[in-house]
């Protein structure tokens, strides 16, 4: 195997459903809702981001773990996104903030195909760009 077919995203095995990951902020969990059925339905295997909101824990105090909480939270997203075979990115209006940026040139990097809501939309309703 030489070193571009090594870098190509994999693609899922005859009958096998495709697996996508879902990135983008965790301020549009509706639309991480709405993307996260649709892909199911169209028979994707879908892998979202963790948790929207820290959950009320009792005898836990996240402020004093808030220091390595956000790389180990990271750390797991970039493994998400190894296990994809494809990145959706959830940016309604096309908002990507820094931490989507970086899993978006992590995705790139691996080789991994990378589609965007906000594109997608545009599409649908010819509201893109003109040429």
């Amino acid at each position: 195997m030489n070193l571009m077919e090594d870098q190509q995203a994999p693609q899922p095995a005859e009958g096998e459903a495709k697996v996508v990951t879902l990135c983008g902020s965790t301020k549009f969990e509706a639309e991480f809702a709405e993307v996260n059925q649709r892909l199911t339905m169209e028979g994707c295997v879908v892998i979202s981001v963790g948790m929207f909101s820290l959950p009320d824990l009792p005898d836990y105090d996240w402020t004093a773990d808030s220091s390595d909480l956000k790389g180990r939270l990271g750390g797991v997203h970039f493994q998400k996104i190894r296990m994809a075979d494809e990145v959706y990115i959830v940016d309604p209006g096309g908002y990507v903030g820094e931490s989507t940026r970086r899993e978006i040139a992590y995705a790139e990097s691996l080789g991994k195909p990378v589609r965007y809501l906000s594109r997608e939309r545009a599409a649908r309703t010819g509201d893109g760009p003109r040429e």
